[in-house]
């Protein structure tokens, strides 16, 4: 379980996130909605280690723990970006691998092995010479998601995860959130839309922009 205690987070002086606490159970998927410059993205930021926190804690699995921590956030916290972040120069396979060889250390045959059942599982095994400029928005989507769970986070965020998607893809990404919660991974889901918040929740979380 992750916990989140009295977690504050300012700007240049305006805050953003306001003694904010909450708990997201294991293996369930937190849904945090709202509008623009709600602080939705800040606060998957400072879950994720990219942002300090002003004041507050982190706690997971009743530990003290600092996202910020560079020896263990991407082993905790896996973040699937917007603009899906991939390596242009990259294969898909290559992509993925990238991390695990580079911060896990793992041995070519291990990485060969977990990458190509994260191909299988995400359905992009005919797709792993392919490189990024050859892929749909939702291949990158799910080619970013497979690049985060390499790293076998304990958490995986999703910042705003329809946005840069056609519409018509929506109950596709709903569905492979859901299908994800099967392998028993905890999710965070940032989110404009109430109704896709809605369907892929366990724990609803609302925030709105405070006034400064």
């Amino acid at each position: 379980m992750l916990k989140l205690e009295n977690v504050t987070k300012s700007f240049d002086g305006k805050t953003i996130i306001n003694n904010l606490s909450l708990e997201v159970k294991d293996n369930s998927i937190l849904s945090i909605v709202g509008p623009s410059g709600a602080g939705k993205t800040t606060l998957l930021r400072c879950i994720a280690g990219l942002e300090r926190v002003d004041s507050g804690s982190f706690i997971l699995n009743n530990q003290s723990f600092d996202p910020f921590d560079e020896s263990v956030k991407e082993r905790v916290v896996g973040v699937v970006f917007q603009d899906f972040n991939l390596f242009p120069h990259l294969s898909v396979m290559e992509n993925i691998a990238l991390a695990p060889k580079m911060v896990l250390k793992q041995d070519k045959a291990t990485i060969e092995k977990n990458v190509n059942n994260l191909l299988s599982q995400l359905g992009l095994t005919n797709l792993k010479n392919q490189y990024p400029f050859e892929l749909s928005g939702g291949q990158k989507q799910r080619v970013a998601i497979a690049r985060a769970l390499a790293m076998q986070p304990q958490i995986l965020c999703y910042d705003e995860p329809t946005s840069a998607l056609d519409p018509n893809l929506r109950d596709t990404v709903a569905e492979l959130i859901l299908d994800l919660k099967k392998t028993g991974i905890t999710q965070i889901v940032i989110t404009h839309d109430p109704s896709f918040a809605k369907k892929i929740a366990d724990q609803l979380l609302e925030v709105k922009p405070l006034n400064n």
